[in-house]
């Protein structure tokens, strides 16, 4: 028995929250504590996070999965970056690629080198450098490692299938000795003194007992919402869309090695391709499109034959301001909604397991980790708040009413002084070990054409035709090194030949 008496924890809700939490339970604690999942599958999941960041790497290394394995099972491609198509004009498009961007020199960032050489007009475009741009645009994956040179190796993430992911991940944690129970939860028991919870009730009048209550539960948010009472900060005046249409479609015949963020009149489209499908999304604002309009708008711009109808999502960007109340933490779509758009719904469902096994209560008060934990959490996602809104406030899409909506509209301080350091002087600085690197942000700054007036002094004394040399060997360094590259789809094919299909690994 652990000295609080922690010893039972039950998570309310699957989804790829549930199981990746049950999972990571299961790994670090399954020998323990008991742990147990209520789910029912009468109740679907929005199943929206297909797209990843590179931190996935950390939570799929901690569970011990094989990259092979995991690919073939979830029906996985590589990402190397996101592009964005039409957030500044109608014909202009970017991309936020992972990974470093050129190299620096010495006390100097490679932006401050960039921004002075196009200052001096012998500089190409910023993605020219970056080396994950180059090969995500050519088409090209490639396995980490090998021989060290000037150029750094591929930074990638993975699209997959949230709902192979999900059964991916139960068999993991009940290996591990996670329990699963089927059914509905009808109600929550309080503990009549503390006001915690006690047990969630379930259908046949079923009752499980724990101690600490992981909310699964989606938008509803059953525990630390409607329940314990969190309050919702509703980030609406910022991020206006609020509602989404998901609609497969067949696959490509050469899957693009990146996710496509596509602008479109009322908000934007997202097209993630898997292995045996493409994961298509419509984003919008229900004050600027109907939903007619915004499913005709979905289905003229899919690049395969549809699989199924549009599945239409209502949400309100935000987040419960306190995540952890009383004995019960939300994760995923429990603890608020984030736009797919920086790919980070899986990420933030990770780093929330994260601070929960960096926090967990050894003594008998929780108080001091349960405000650590809320307050990292906000900060958290305040930061990717910020970058989100940074998308739609930088835009250039004049007549547009949903576009000019979003550019005039308050947006927040801690993003306006992030916006006016980087137009100042190119000073990029990351805060309170926030989400984005430097990197992110410049590249995003960059491509959303919020250019500095002036690059730092620390490049005044570099002539042009010394910065012009250094570029031209760092681009073509990184063009050489991507065109050595096999194919997305032959790395792919190669990665998991021979490993079972994804259909036959959860019967």
């Amino acid at each position: 028995m652990t000295k609080s008496g922690l010893k039972d924890i039950v998570i309310a809700g699957g989804g790829s929250a549930g199981w990746m939490a049950a999972a990571a339970l299961g790994r670090f604690l399954g020998h323990s504590h008991r742990i147990t999942l209520v789910e029912s599958d009468a109740i679907g999941t929005v199943g929206v996070g297909e797209a990843t960041i590179p931190q996935i790497h950390l939570f799929n290394a901690s569970l011990g999965i094989d990259e092979r394995t995991f690919v073939a099972a979830t029906s996985a491609t590589f990402k190397l970056g996101i592009e964005f198509a039409g957030w500044v004009r109608p014909d202009h498009r970017y991309m936020h690629a992972f990974g470093i961007v050129g190299r620096g020199s010495g006390l100097i960032p490679f932006r401050q080198l960039w921004l002075r050489a196009r200052q001096a007009g012998v500089a190409g475009a910023y993605g020219d450098y970056s080396y994950n741009e180059i090969a995500a645009r050519a088409g090209r994956m490639g396995a980490p490692g090998g021989s060290p040179g000037p150029v750094p190796e591929l930074a990638y993430a993975y699209h997959f299938d949230a709902a192979l992911y999900a059964g991916f991940l139960r068999s993991i944690a009940e290996q591990s000795g996670v329990t699963r129970v089927e059914g509905c939860i009808v109600s929550v028991e309080r503990d009549a003194d503390s006001g915690d919870i006690a047990a969630l009730l379930l259908d046949g009048e079923r009752r499980v007992a724990g101690d600490l209550f992981i909310d699964c539960t989606g938008f509803r948010s059953l525990l630390v919402g409607e329940t314990l009472g969190s309050p919702f900060e509703d980030w609406t005046r910022h991020l206006p869309c609020d509602r989404a249409l998901a609609m497969p479609c067949a696959r490509s015949e050469a899957f693009r090695p990146y996710t496509q963020s596509m602008a479109r009149p009322a908000g934007w489209q997202w097209r993630i391709p898997l292995q045996h499908r493409t994961g298509n999304g419509h984003v919008y604002s229900s004050a600027h499109l109907s939903d007619d309009a915004a499913e005709r708008t979905l289905r003229d711009n899919l690049d395969g034959e549809p699989l199924g109808d549009p599945r239409p999502i209502k949400f309100t960007s935000g987040r419960r301001t306190q995540p952890w109340t009383a004995n019960a933490i939300a994760l995923g779509l429990a603890a608020g909604f984030m736009e797919p758009l920086e790919s980070t719904s899986i990420h933030l469902v990770q780093s929330g397991i994260a601070r929960l096994l960096t926090m967990l209560p050894a003594g008998a008060d929780w108080s001091a980790e349960r405000g650590l934990f809320n307050r990292l959490s906000a900060t958290e996602w305040e930061r990717i708040r910020d970058m989100i809104v940074l998308h739609y406030h930088a835009n250039s899409r004049t007549g547009e009413a949903f576009w000019d909506d979003v550019r005039a509209m308050p947006i927040p301080d801690t993003l306006a002084q992030k916006i006016d350091a980087f137009r100042s002087s190119g000073t990029i600085v990351r805060e309170a070990d926030e989400l984005f690197t430097e990197e992110g942000w410049a590249q995003v700054l960059i491509g959303q054409e919020q250019l500095p007036e002036a690059a730092s002094p620390l490049t005044d004394g570099l002539a042009p035709s010394e910065l012009q040399g250094y570029l031209a060997a760092v681009a073509d360094a990184a063009r050489r090194k991507a065109a050595g590259l096999p194919s997305h789809a032959d790395y792919v094919a190669a990665l998991t030949r021979g490993v079972p299909a994804p259909q036959r690994m959860f019967q």
